[in-house]
């Protein structure tokens, strides 16, 4: 099957857009359990890509695009979201830098898989990124909780005075 010229583009700048919609919004809500927790699980059911034969790729890079993720490319997402106790809620601040970040974290992956769509079919750049975006996530998701834990549990003793 092949796709249009340009439509890996107009499909990158649709999701950005997504993203940066849901993540403005996000900082005005209480952050809970359940908000931290399911878009990785949900993201988790894009591995069903891989029952397809056209999305594998061997283990290696699936492990490097994961560590690369995880490691460098979460650590901007580190940097610039906190959760803070607002009376009873836990909210997400945000930096000012936050969107800088995903913009150039967007463009990075941008230019990335313009190199990967050369070496690689469309399908197999499609599940690289995939795992390297998975990577991000659940990084950044794992931290968050570890602080969201950490904000209940200095509540908790408040709570039962």
């Amino acid at each position: 099957m092949q796709l249009p010229p340009g439509t890996s583009i107009v499909v990158s700048l649709a999701g950005l857009i997504a993203v940066t919609t849901w993540r403005l919004r996000e900082v005005r809500t209480a952050v809970s359990l359940r908000k931290i927790v399911i878009p990785p699980l949900g993201m988790a059911t894009g591995f069903c890509m891989f029952l397809v034969p056209a999305f594998r790729i061997p283990w290696a890079w699936a492990g490097a695009a994961f560590l690369i993720g995880a490691v460098a490319l979460a650590y901007p997402l580190l940097l610039t979201t906190r959760l803070i106790r607002m009376g009873n809620a836990i909210m997400m601040k945000r930096s000012s830098a936050f969107l800088a970040v995903l913009f150039v974290l967007a463009a990075i992956r941008f230019l990335a898989r313009g190199y990967f769509d050369t070496i690689l079919t469309v399908q197999q750049s499609a599940g690289l990124f995939f795992i390297l975006a998975f990577g991000m996530i659940v990084r950044w998701r794992a931290k968050l909780l570890v602080d969201f834990r950490k904000l209940t549990a200095q509540y908790a003793p408040e709570a039962a005075q």
